[in-house]
């Protein structure tokens, strides 16, 4: 576990906002993606008293709903950072400096592959491929695209967004 993530398990989760979701859709067949899905919506992430709390009130295990929490990329159990930094590691990017690019933000936030710095600021992510190939190398934070990529435009785009807020 990160050590964002423990900060923020030993702050206690306030339930309200998935006992809303969950009262939405108690009588529901199928419910648990939806839910599962609000509740990341609301959090962030799917912090564990969520998930026992999911098991009761659907009437279903902890361990079906890890199950699908596990199974599907689309949800996490750690808390994210506010942006979330793709780096395209597809075939052009690589090509064209992806590897440069994923070190340059490595270097710059202390974050690798699937890890988020310490004020849930950032959170690194290398996917196989974005879909702007033509725009090599690529990154996204959050729905931003910004292409043909330098160190120097990286330093420029993180820049940006460390003086956000």
């Amino acid at each position: 576990m990160s050590e964002a993530a423990e900060k923020v398990q030993e702050e206690e989760i306030d339930l309200t906002g998935a006992n809303q979701i969950l009262d939405k859709f108690i009588d529901m067949q199928g419910a648990l993606m939806p839910v599962l899905q609000e509740i990341q919506e609301h959090y962030g992430y799917i912090p564990e008293p969520c998930v026992h709390l999911t098991a009761e009130r659907l009437n279903v295990y902890s361990s079906q709903i890890y199950g699908v929490l596990t199974f599907y990329s689309q949800f996490h159990l750690e808390p994210r950072g506010k942006y979330i930094v793709r780096v395209c590691m597809g075939t052009a990017c690589h090509v064209k400096g992806a590897g440069r690019i994923a070190d340059t933000l490595k270097e710059r936030l202390g974050v690798g592959h699937a890890e988020t710095t310490e004020d849930l600021k950032f959170t690194a992510e290398y996917v196989a491929c974005i879909g702007a190939c033509g725009m090599a190398p690529v990154i996204m934070v959050n729905d931003g695209t910004y292409g043909s990529l330098t160190v120097q435009k990286m330093d420029e785009v993180i820049a940006k967004y460390v003086a956000m807020d």
